[in-house]
């Protein structure tokens, strides 16, 4: 018996069942918008995790879309709300622990991968890091609301030495509040989902078009975001070769180490002075405005470099250059670093004694 006719069932229950009757009883010829829809009615404990797994090892394929048709089904009572609840935070277990275990063997390295696919490689790594030297493993529990963050948190926890049971109980927190929110929305607004998804059943072919041209103006925005990034970090650079020139012939520029606290207890190029965030040191104000002064970071492009240069050419530096490759360039051409004071990092409440990030000798 059809359930959203049933007689036997109340009458909010049959007009709540709609939606599921809409994509679950098609005739065979459908179109590709009734199949994917079938797919979502039938298999969505799949669908769901599938699509949250790989969302959250970084393919740029939202998940969002699918937790609130999901959230939808489950306010008709169709599909179980706590196992969606957990098969999208097993998912999203799985692909940080990858990630976490990836920062733990490999340290920045996965960092700066991960930065390079960021649309904020200005404030990629440096920002998370800031957080996470203030907050610690519990940042892991909104890490997934804030662009850009969550997979490199969890990658930066394991370089960090977070322990496992720490990583694993703030994550999890996180990603259920994460999916949480995503299966109320679709459960608050499943009447208008259930119109969006009977429409887009019954227009057939310009139904998948919409949604293709949806996907292709998510595509193009976020090209577009990363062009204008591009765009801003246009900027002459100075080599590492001239660079090491100078201080080789005695002649000290001014350098600058933008890298966040914990980036700069890994060593500095010598002679630096550590300007993290938007701060301007007293050394730096004292500097004569015409003299040249040297801007590096550790960040794709030089990125957080390019843009403390163009504050200090604002406040009326006239000779101002990121260093082209930053500090992974210097220590690649066999240049020293200068160790700085031990930098005591957060951990939380379980761990035994404090961990000092130290830089052998």
């Amino acid at each position: 018996m059809n359930h959203a006719t049933d007689p036997r069932r109340p009458a909010h229950y049959r007009r709540h069942s709609r939606l599921v009757t809409s994509i679950t009883h098609f005739e065979p010829a459908s179109t590709a918008v009734e199949l994917l829809l079938r797919l979502i009615a039938e298999y969505g404990l799949l669908v769901l995790f599938v699509n949250v797994l790989v969302e959250q090892l970084g393919v740029p394929l939202p998940a969002y879309p699918v937790l609130m048709v999901t959230g939808a089904l489950a306010a008709r009572g169709e599909v179980n709300v706590v196992a969606l609840l957990g098969t999208a935070v097993a998912a999203c277990l799985i692909a940080d622990t990858v990630w976490y275990l990836a920062g733990k063997w490999q340290g920045r390295r996965v960092l700066r991968l991960l930065c390079q696919i960021s649309l904020s490689p200005d404030s990629c790594v440096r920002q998370t890091e800031s957080i996470f030297t203030r907050w610690g493993a519990p940042s892991l529990m909104l890490a997934k609301f804030i662009p850009g963050f969550a997979s490199v948190a969890t990658a930066l926890a394991g370089a960090m030495r977070i322990p496992r049971g720490s990583f694993l109980l703030f994550d999890a927190i996180g990603a259920a509040l994460w999916a949480g929110v995503g299966l109320a929305l679709g459960w608050l607004f499943a009447n208008a989902i259930e119109d969006i998804m009977n429409t887009l059943a019954a227009l057939g072919r310009w139904g998948l078009g919409l949604v293709a041209l949806a996907g292709l103006a998510f595509i193009a925005a976020k090209w577009w975001q990363r062009r204008q990034v591009e765009l801003q970090l246009r900027m002459d650079r100075m080599s590492v070769a001239s660079l090491a020139e100078l201080v080789d012939a005695g002649e000290r520029p001014m350098i600058v180490d933008v890298r966040s606290v914990l980036s700069s207890a890994e060593g500095r190029i010598p002679g630096a002075i550590a300007a993290p965030g938007e701060t301007v040191p007293e050394a730096l104000e004292r500097h004569a405005r015409e003299a040249l002064v040297v801007v590096y970071c550790a960040c794709p492009n030089d990125a957080s470099a390019v843009m403390a240069a163009r504050r200090l050419l604002q406040r009326g530096f006239t000779q101002v250059r990121p260093l082209a490759g930053g500090i992974d360039a210097w220590v690649a051409a066999g240049r020293d670093l200068e160790l700085v004071e031990e930098v005591a990092l957060p951990l939380p409440a379980d761990s035994a004694k404090p961990q000092v990030s130290r830089v052998a000798p």
